[in-house]
């Protein structure tokens, strides 16, 4: 390709970028104009006006919805994936799947587009092969910094979970011992974690709605399982569904569990315990040695150089 369309190219890309923009807005607001026209018209009352703050939300929330449902996966098996993923990171709204795939889009031309109009404003001399480098490097920030963002919110929430479970099956084998149903139980735990366990007690709450509306026990712990993606939860769902088509006490196998999870928890800790001296490395080596070596070696430096100044060296 000849280089000198380059230039064209990134100014069409930033063209087309705010082209897109300016059209998510103007029909958002078109059609909120006509819904709320709509809304008088069968109320017979003016509608509130929405602050501006909001609105100016809305409106980037229906571009990226806009975009996202453009550009977002067609495959079943990979849009179920998706939406998996961003269950287990606890982002459950119907258009959340769309609003991140549109994040990554608009990211990745916006961050682009930026780069090229800067570069053809402020710095006409940059060579072309560095220019093309810079851009698509910062498209691909674009499009897998999303991702990463959302890989550690889900390893931080499933680490939340990991943390609140033993306090919440102690909960449950008090409940079950004392003569409660298994639903009822995890009914009671979910409203006393709402403090210190709030991502367990939601995640209960939740397995809660699911057995009034009438789905089936095993299903709804499956389900469980599959929001939070932890081993732990799934061994545990997998645990009480066998307990349940058996018949095993669930209130030994609650305590069994109980223990062997309060275990894991002490080795974690253990574990992070045993990495400090390594994580402290590198902050002793470069912060610390240096300023203590100035303060113990320092006064002895200044003697030697006074020492052979004095001898004219």
């Amino acid at each position: 390709m000849n280089t000198e369309y380059i230039p064209y190219m990134a100014a069409a890309l930033g063209f087309g970028s705010i082209l897109m923009a300016a059209y998510g807005l103007v029909a958002y607001f078109d059609g909120a104009n006509a819904s709320a026209r709509l809304k008088e018209r069968i109320s017979g009352t003016a509608a509130e006006k929405p602050s501006l703050f909001g609105d100016l939300w809305q409106a980037f929330s229906g571009v990226f919805d806009r975009v996202g449902s453009k550009i977002g996966p067609t495959d079943e098996e990979e849009v179920d994936k998706n939406h998996l993923a961003l269950i287990q990171a606890g982002l459950r709204t119907p258009t959340a799947a769309r609003r991140f795939q549109g994040t990554k889009g608009i990211l990745a031309i916006g961050l682009s587009g930026i780069f090229l109009i800067v570069r053809f404003l402020f710095l006409p001399e940059q060579p072309m092969l560095t220019t093309g480098f810079i851009t698509l490097l910062l498209a691909a920030i674009g499009v897998y910094g999303p991702e990463m963002w959302l890989k550690k919110r889900i390893a931080k929430r499933q680490i939340a979970v990991a943390n609140e479970l033993p306090d919440a099956l102690d909960l449950l084998v008090v409940c079950v011992e004392s003569g409660m149903g298994l639903d009822q139980a995890i009914e009671r735990v979910c409203d006393e974690l709402k403090t210190s366990g709030p991502t367990i007690s939601m995640e209960l709450k939740l397995l809660t709605l699911e057995l009034r509306a009438g789905k089936a026990r095993g299903d709804a712990l499956r389900a469980l399982s599959d929001r939070v993606g932890l081993d732990d939860l799934s061994s545990l769902t997998s645990l009480l569904v066998q307990a349940d088509i058996f018949g095993i006490s669930i209130g030994r196998t609650l305590r069994v569990y109980s223990d062997a999870m309060r275990t894991k928890r002490t080795q974690r800790a253990e574990e992070k315990a045993a990495k400090l001296p390594v994580l402290l490395l590198l902050p002793l080596m470069l912060f610390i040695l240096p300023a203590l070596f100035i303060a113990i070696m320092g006064p002895a430096v200044i003697l030697l150089m006074d020492a052979f100044a004095v001898m004219g060296v």
